[in-house]
């Protein structure tokens, strides 16, 4: 049997990681620090149940609480960690396959925004005309992949 090996990393690539093995319950969390550390309406997280190998450096931490702390690149800001006296989770967000991470609990429920229930009941936007325009934009993301050099496009963040 093949062992699951999983990556990801932030959005500029400065950071990161590799885990092994089978991940946790994926989930979202509704309340108002999660909300604020992802700049969302909720944090979508999964657990990690065994080591996460940081494989291009590490995140910066801010201690959100007294039993809490948030990892998150210090490059580029990017939301990647939860770390509590249970164990870590990652932000679903930043592996590189997310295919298989759908959320299968909502935490917090309690805290959501009355509207977030609704939110994909919205009409969708399609204009072709914009969506070609955003083929002329330049990226500057890291993809979703290991690169063995950061940065990838030659930029010093």
């Amino acid at each position: 049997m093949t062992e699951t090996v999983r990556t990801g990393g932030c959005q500029c690539g400065a950071v990161r990681f590799r885990i092994r093995g089978a991940l946790g319950r994926p989930s979202i969390c509704h309340c108002r620090m999660c909300q604020k550390q992802f700049g969302g309406f909720f944090g979508p997280l999964v657990t990690v149940k065994g080591e996460t190998e940081w494989t291009r450096d590490e995140p910066a931490y801010f201690q959100s609480s007294i039993n809490i702390a948030r990892g998150f690149c210090k490059q580029c800001g990017t939301p990647l960690t939860y770390k509590h006296p249970g164990g870590l989770e990652i932000a679903i967000g930043a592996f590189d396959d997310r295919s298989d991470l759908a959320p299968q609990i909502q935490v917090n429920y309690g805290s959501r925004n009355p509207w977030v229930t609704t939110i994909f009941d919205q009409p969708v936007h399609e204009d072709p005309d914009y969506y070609s325009q955003q083929e002329h934009i330049i990226s500057f993301q890291h993809p979703d992949h290991d690169t063995e050099i950061w940065p990838v496009h030659g930029l010093k963040l």
